[in-house]
Protein backbone atom coordinates (compact mmCIF):
# COMPACT_ATOMS: atom_id res chain seq x y z
CA UNK A 1 0.00 0.00 0.00
CA UNK A 2 0.85 3.38 -0.49
CA UNK A 3 1.82 5.81 1.81
CA UNK A 4 2.89 9.68 1.99
CA UNK A 5 6.66 8.45 2.45
CA UNK A 6 6.49 5.80 -0.70
CA UNK A 7 9.28 7.35 -2.96
CA UNK A 8 9.69 7.38 -6.50
CA UNK A 9 12.93 7.71 -8.93
CA UNK A 10 12.27 9.91 -12.27
CA UNK A 11 15.46 9.16 -14.49
CA UNK A 12 16.53 11.30 -17.67
CA UNK A 13 19.99 9.40 -18.35
CA UNK A 14 22.08 9.22 -15.63
CA UNK A 15 20.49 12.43 -13.97
CA UNK A 16 17.40 11.45 -11.39
CA UNK A 17 15.45 13.04 -8.57
CA UNK A 18 13.15 11.87 -6.27
CA UNK A 19 9.43 12.34 -5.49
CA UNK A 20 7.58 11.64 -2.58
CA UNK A 21 3.96 10.13 -3.52
CA UNK A 22 0.53 11.05 -1.56
CA UNK A 23 -2.02 8.70 -0.87
CA UNK A 24 -4.59 7.87 -3.17
CA UNK A 25 -6.17 5.14 -5.51
CA UNK A 26 -3.86 6.67 -8.65
CA UNK A 27 -0.82 6.23 -6.76
CA UNK A 28 -1.82 3.10 -5.35
CA UNK A 29 -2.29 1.86 -8.69
CA UNK A 30 1.28 3.78 -10.18
CA UNK A 31 2.64 1.79 -7.14
CA UNK A 32 1.42 -1.63 -8.52
CA UNK A 33 2.49 -1.04 -11.88
CA UNK A 34 5.67 -0.03 -10.62
CA UNK A 35 6.10 -2.90 -8.73
CA UNK A 36 6.31 -5.24 -12.13
CA UNK A 37 9.57 -3.11 -13.17
CA UNK A 38 9.92 0.80 -14.21
CA UNK A 39 8.30 2.33 -17.22
CA UNK A 40 9.52 5.12 -19.41
CA UNK A 41 7.18 7.69 -20.97
CA UNK A 42 7.91 10.08 -23.54
CA UNK A 43 6.94 13.77 -22.13
CA UNK A 44 6.69 17.00 -23.81
CA UNK A 45 6.64 20.96 -23.32
CA UNK A 46 3.38 22.25 -23.09
CA UNK A 47 2.44 25.96 -22.44
CA UNK A 48 5.58 27.12 -20.70
CA UNK A 49 5.23 25.52 -17.89
CA UNK A 50 4.74 21.73 -17.43
CA UNK A 51 5.66 18.67 -19.02
CA UNK A 52 3.49 16.08 -19.92
CA UNK A 53 3.07 12.37 -21.02
CA UNK A 54 1.01 9.64 -21.92
CA UNK A 55 1.29 6.60 -18.86
CA UNK A 56 1.14 2.89 -20.43
CA UNK A 57 -2.33 2.91 -18.95
CA UNK A 58 -4.95 4.72 -17.42
CA UNK A 59 -5.48 5.33 -13.14
CA UNK A 60 -7.85 6.19 -11.31
CA UNK A 61 -8.64 9.96 -10.84
CA UNK A 62 -10.05 11.94 -8.01
CA UNK A 63 -9.69 15.60 -9.79
CA UNK A 64 -10.22 18.75 -8.15
CA UNK A 65 -9.65 21.73 -9.01
CA UNK A 66 -5.71 22.86 -7.82
CA UNK A 67 -2.87 25.50 -8.48
CA UNK A 68 -0.33 24.02 -9.17
CA UNK A 69 3.50 25.08 -8.22
CA UNK A 70 7.20 23.70 -9.48
CA UNK A 71 7.81 20.02 -8.63
CA UNK A 72 4.07 18.81 -8.42
CA UNK A 73 3.44 15.73 -10.15
CA UNK A 74 0.24 15.58 -11.17
CA UNK A 75 -2.37 12.96 -13.18
CA UNK A 76 -4.57 14.85 -16.24
CA UNK A 77 -7.37 13.19 -17.79
CA UNK A 78 -6.47 9.52 -15.89
CA UNK A 79 -3.85 8.86 -18.77
CA UNK A 80 -1.45 11.21 -18.65
CA UNK A 81 1.35 12.33 -16.17
CA UNK A 82 2.24 16.33 -15.62
CA UNK A 83 5.28 17.69 -13.98
CA UNK A 84 5.06 21.27 -13.27
CA UNK A 85 8.03 23.30 -13.32
CA UNK A 86 5.84 26.74 -13.41
CA UNK A 87 2.12 26.85 -12.69
CA UNK A 88 -1.17 26.34 -13.48
CA UNK A 89 -4.66 26.11 -12.03
CA UNK A 90 -6.86 23.02 -13.81
CA UNK A 91 -8.88 20.15 -12.54
CA UNK A 92 -6.27 17.14 -11.68
CA UNK A 93 -5.76 14.42 -9.39
CA UNK A 94 -2.45 15.02 -7.31
CA UNK A 95 0.67 12.22 -7.28
CA UNK A 96 2.73 13.59 -5.68
CA UNK A 97 5.73 16.68 -5.69
CA UNK A 98 9.97 16.36 -6.64
CA UNK A 99 11.65 16.37 -3.59
CA UNK A 100 13.32 19.66 -3.30
CA UNK A 101 12.82 20.74 -6.65
CA UNK A 102 12.48 24.47 -7.70
CA UNK A 103 11.69 26.05 -11.30
CA UNK A 104 15.39 25.94 -12.34
CA UNK A 105 16.39 22.79 -10.96
CA UNK A 106 13.57 21.25 -13.09
CA UNK A 107 14.47 22.96 -16.51
CA UNK A 108 18.10 21.70 -16.04
CA UNK A 109 16.97 18.33 -15.07
CA UNK A 110 13.73 18.15 -17.76
CA UNK A 111 15.48 20.38 -20.67
CA UNK A 112 13.87 22.04 -23.18
CA UNK A 113 11.72 19.74 -25.94
CA UNK A 114 11.11 16.01 -25.47
CA UNK A 115 12.34 13.92 -23.00
CA UNK A 116 12.56 10.29 -22.16
CA UNK A 117 11.23 10.06 -18.81
CA UNK A 118 12.10 6.55 -16.86
CA UNK A 119 9.83 6.02 -13.59
CA UNK A 120 10.64 3.35 -10.88
CA UNK A 121 10.23 2.77 -6.94
CA UNK A 122 13.15 4.55 -4.73
CA UNK A 123 13.99 1.91 -2.90
CA UNK A 124 17.26 3.27 -1.68
CA UNK A 125 15.33 5.36 1.11
CA UNK A 126 12.82 2.29 1.88
CA UNK A 127 12.85 0.72 5.18
CA UNK A 128 11.74 -2.72 4.60
CA UNK A 129 10.96 -4.98 7.51
CA UNK A 130 12.57 -3.64 10.49
CA UNK A 131 13.39 -6.27 12.98
CA UNK A 132 14.31 -5.88 16.98
CA UNK A 133 17.17 -7.68 18.22
CA UNK A 134 15.91 -9.50 21.73
CA UNK A 135 18.60 -11.13 23.78
CA UNK A 136 17.59 -13.30 26.52
CA UNK A 137 18.78 -10.72 28.87
CA UNK A 138 16.50 -8.21 27.89
CA UNK A 139 12.88 -7.17 29.95
CA UNK A 140 9.97 -7.99 27.55
CA UNK A 141 6.35 -7.03 28.41
CA UNK A 142 3.32 -7.56 25.89
CA UNK A 143 1.07 -4.57 25.96
CA UNK A 144 -1.46 -5.63 28.84
CA UNK A 145 2.01 -5.44 31.19
CA UNK A 146 2.89 -8.97 31.24
CA UNK A 147 6.41 -10.41 31.47
CA UNK A 148 7.10 -12.45 28.48
CA UNK A 149 9.44 -15.06 28.28
CA UNK A 150 11.98 -13.49 24.84
CA UNK A 151 11.97 -17.03 23.31
CA UNK A 152 8.52 -17.10 23.00
CA UNK A 153 7.76 -13.93 21.13
CA UNK A 154 5.70 -13.70 18.39
CA UNK A 155 4.93 -11.05 15.72
CA UNK A 156 3.51 -8.05 17.43
CA UNK A 157 4.18 -5.21 19.43
CA UNK A 158 6.06 -5.29 22.90
CA UNK A 159 7.82 -3.49 25.38
CA UNK A 160 11.63 -4.51 25.52
CA UNK A 161 13.85 -2.51 27.68
CA UNK A 162 11.08 0.21 28.16
CA UNK A 163 10.89 0.80 24.21
CA UNK A 164 8.09 0.28 22.21
CA UNK A 165 9.01 -2.37 19.82
CA UNK A 166 7.38 -4.17 16.34
CA UNK A 167 8.39 -7.66 15.71
CA UNK A 168 7.84 -9.05 13.05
Amino acid sequence: MTTAQTKIKLATGKDYMTATLVDNEATRSLVKILNSGPITISMSDYGGFEKVGALPQSLPTSNSQITTEAGDIMLYQGNNMVIFYGSNSWSYTRLGKIDGADTESLRRFLGSGNVSLTISIDSSSAIERPVADVSPTDVVYDLGGNRIITRDLTPGIYIINGKKTIIR
